[in-house]
């Protein structure tokens, strides 16, 4: 995708509903530090844990698909520094609509003001553009995100017309002690993958997660940021196998950064699934018992994993069964174009 590089920084005329704060396109990778920042101190704000650098944005921002950042973002600035930024982009979902993203981080100290509801109309504008491009067939929504405890989120996903679709929980099991045990079935085997596995463990498991609410078609520059991620480790990494065929995983992992910041010692399972032929036997409980032991016995003393509350396969009652409770919730908005 060729990038419109030629409009990097340059004012956008949004009317501005607080005094000083003036918007602006994209500035290529001089913007990921701010990013990282934003991303940080509305997490921190909303009770969330995330970690972000500048190098961990770029990797991300490597892989768009279906999005120019320099036509697709907004940054706010008052006094010279961004206070907050959005993007929009567009998938198409397995069930085939065609989802229109539009996302936002406002710095908390300037919730309230008006500034998200003007970067949310903007957006909107540009997605309405968006989809007036696409076919006109074709059955469009717009998705977007908030905290459950961020009060001007949900107002403002209220004003304009957004209801529920999908919540999404971080879960955490607050010491690893006790940890239950449990048994893969006869002939099923656990296996560290090699190198050359690795295309062969992202394939399943995309094919496994075509069955989750909102999934979408996979991309090749999605195993390209798998590849990439910063905390990719497989030794924490738990895959079930039957013969050459992976039919389940855990693909566990430790952010020492994130630890670092927050004065923990969490690790992460994550990215669980099975194989669709291989369900209801067990498998999950038994890897996520597994790992919950490879994190204890590497020094962590909690664990962590996100997961949509509303899950099909029951993921979300395997979590709790193990000792998994909810720590804080992500709403997940809708609605039709």
């Amino acid at each position: 995708m060729n990038y419109r590089t030629d409009l990097a920084g340059l004012t956008l005329e949004i009317e501005s509903p607080a005094d000083g704060v003036t918007f602006r396109r994209f500035r290529g990778e001089d913007d990921y530090g701010h990013m990282a920042r934003l991303l940080m101190a509305t997490s921190k704000a909303d009770g969330g844990l995330r970690y972000e650098t500048a190098d961990r944005i770029a990797v991300a921002y490597a892989n768009l698909t279906n999005c120019d950042p320099y036509l697709d973002m907004i940054f706010a600035e008052a006094e010279g520094q961004p206070i907050a930024y959005s993007r929009v982009f567009w998938e198409d979902k397995l069930d085939g609509e065609r989802m229109y993203g539009a996302f936002g981080w406002l710095h908390p100290e300037y919730r309230g003001q008006g500034i998200g509801s003007a970067m949310y109309e903007a957006n909107e504008a540009r997605v309405g553009k968006i989809a007036a491009e696409h076919p006109a067939d074709l059955s469009k929504h717009m998705l977007t995100v908030t905290a459950e405890v961020d009060v001007t989120g949900m107002r403002l996903v209220e004003k304009h017309g957004f209801e529920p679709d999908m919540y999404l929980a971080d879960m955490v099991r607050a010491d690893l002690r006790d940890i239950p045990t449990a048994e893969l079935p006869d002939g099923i085997v656990e296996r560290t993958p090699t190198p050359d596995e690795y295309r062969k463990l992202w394939e399943a498991e995309a094919e496994a997660f075509r069955d989750h609410h909102g999934a979408s078609e996979p991309q090749e520059s999605w195993y390209e940021e798998f590849l990439a991620d910063p905390n990719f480790d497989p030794t924490l990494w738990r895959i079930a196998w039957d013969g050459d065929s992976i039919v389940g995983a855990v693909r566990s992992f430790i952010d020492k950064e994130q630890n670092e910041e927050y004065g923990r010692l969490r690790g992460w399972t994550e990215d669980i699934f099975t194989d669709r032929n291989y369900r209801r036997m067990g498998i999950a409980r038994a890897l996520l018992c597994q790992s919950l032991a490879v994190l204890r016995d590497a020094g962590m003393k909690e664990a962590a994993l996100s997961v949509h509350t509303d899950n099909p396969l029951g993921a979300y009652k395997l979590y709790e069964s193990v000792g998994f409770v909810v720590e804080r919730q992500d709403i997940f908005f809708k609605k039709p174009l």
